[in-house]
């Protein structure tokens, strides 16, 4: 019975705080630590300063959600704990999308990185926000929105999309050609010099 131990495991984690403590604290320290070696903010060869500032910024972040500190739904320890699951998983499909388009050839997966790139920034940051509370999603605005509502409209956009690339005369789509000149100035906003 191979789950049940990694079940029981996953309780111990939980019980014994690896989950609330420890796994959030090495987090915060390694990134923060990378940051500081990397950026030289306190100076060549301060490997020591890093160390420290990077080992009190941790514990400063879960510490006072051990002791219950943080107000109801500001607790950035349960706020990382709702959302690298999700983060996560936009990576993943970020990642799996680039090597699908790479199928079809580098350029068409490099001219659309930054688009993805994008796309995947938006996901984060709406990601957060629904953490924290920040967003009121359509249906807690109107009373008439539901599930049903949302499904039509993209399912109209869909539909509309299609008959406009349908219809379309050649040459005269200006707005693709406004896409294109974002992608490009995406592209060189991300592009290494």
């Amino acid at each position: 019975m191979v789950g049940t131990s990694f079940a029981n495991l996953a309780g111990y984690f939980q019980t014994y705080g690896v989950m609330d403590f420890l796994l959030p604290f090495l987090l915060v320290f390694v990134i923060i630590f990378a940051v500081l070696q990397k950026t030289n903010i306190l100076g060549d060869g301060k490997k020591n300063f890093n160390v420290v500032v990077a080992l009190v910024l941790g514990l400063m972040f879960v510490v006072p959600h051990m002791i219950g500190y943080y107000p109801l739904g500001y607790d950035p320890v349960m706020v990382l704990n709702e959302t690298l699951p999700s983060i996560s998983l936009v990576a993943v499909a970020a990642i799996m999308l680039l090597l699908l388009m790479g199928i079809f050839g580098a350029d068409f997966a490099a001219s659309a990185s930054p688009l993805i790139a994008l796309a995947a920034i938006v996901f984060v940051v709406y990601i957060f926000g629904s953490a924290l509370n920040l967003w009121a999603a359509p249906y807690d605005v109107f009373y008439w929105w539901s599930a049903e509502v949302t499904e039509l409209m993209i399912i109209i956009l869909v539909f509309g999309l299609i008959v406009w690339f349908i219809t379309k005369e050649p040459g005269t789509g200006k707005g693709v050609d406004a896409l294109k000149d974002l992608g490009k100035g995406l592209g060189k906003l991300v592009e290494k010099k």
